[in-house]
């Protein structure tokens, strides 16, 4: 789940950075002149970065380039040193809750906790949102391959599994931004293609999302921006 620093406050409202699903299209991620320090090494330095509607960009680098830095600042778990970040045109620190409860953010191990079921875990994550019903569940759960584990408890899974009942939370979400880090971890080659087929979808919906990874993604060149970090 999101840590309690990106849950959106009790009545924020997410049309208030145009994040309605009529207005999906008019949207824009910027990072600009972006800095962070990590310690003693500068991981960023001046970065600059844009994805719109209907994209993803891909984030590409070696171990230690600044991938999870990169997807903390964009969502806030990290400060920037300088620079600054935009959604639908706007400085996100001008409105925190409502950028955040525009963004769903998958990070590189699933937000599951192990002593509940697959189907408690969606309904805690996904419940500080929007109300679910079962059946909704259910059925995401069986559209990304983890049909029957809805009782199951999240510590009797295999780590592709967690992985797939993840997806299905980010999924009902339903946010228009999604911020990943190496979404396709412990997945066999069908669930990779799975996590390109969902990532091609929101996109044609008009959503966007940014991604660290460390293999391409199944997803159309037409429809990919990509940014390679290097480490300095």
């Amino acid at each position: 789940m999101l840590p309690a620093a990106l849950r959106a406050a009790p009545g924020a409202n997410p049309s208030r950075l145009e994040t309605g699903r009529g207005a999906m299209s008019e949207l824009s991620l910027r990072g600009e002149n972006l800095h962070v320090w990590r310690g003693e090494r500068h991981v960023l330095r001046g970065l600059a970065l844009e994805v719109t509607s209907g994209e993803v960009l891909q984030v590409t680098g070696a171990n230690g380039a600044g991938k999870t830095s990169l997807l903390r600042a964009l969502c806030g778990l990290l400060q920037l040193e300088a620079g600054r970040v935009s959604w639908g045109g706007r400085d996100v620190r001008e409105d925190l809750p409502a950028y955040h409860a525009s963004l769903a953010y998958l990070g590189h191990e699933p937000p599951l906790k192990a002593d509940l079921t697959a189907c408690e875990n969606i309904r805690y994550w996904v419940g500080l949102r929007r109300k679910l019903r079962p059946p909704e569940i259910a059925s995401t759960l069986e559209s990304v391959g983890a049909p029957g584990l809805a009782d199951r408890l999240v510590r009797t899974l295999s780590a592709g599994q967690r992985r797939r009942v993840a997806l299905a939370g980010l999924l009902l979400l339903a946010a228009p931004l999604w911020l990943l880090d190496e979404p396709t971890t412990h997945l066999d080659a069908a669930g990779q293609q799975l996590v390109g087929r969902l990532i091609e979808q929101h996109v044609q919906a008009g959503g966007l999302a940014v991604s660290a990874v460390h293999h391409e993604l199944a997803v159309s060149p037409e429809r990919v921006r990509r940014l390679e970090l290097s480490r300095g």
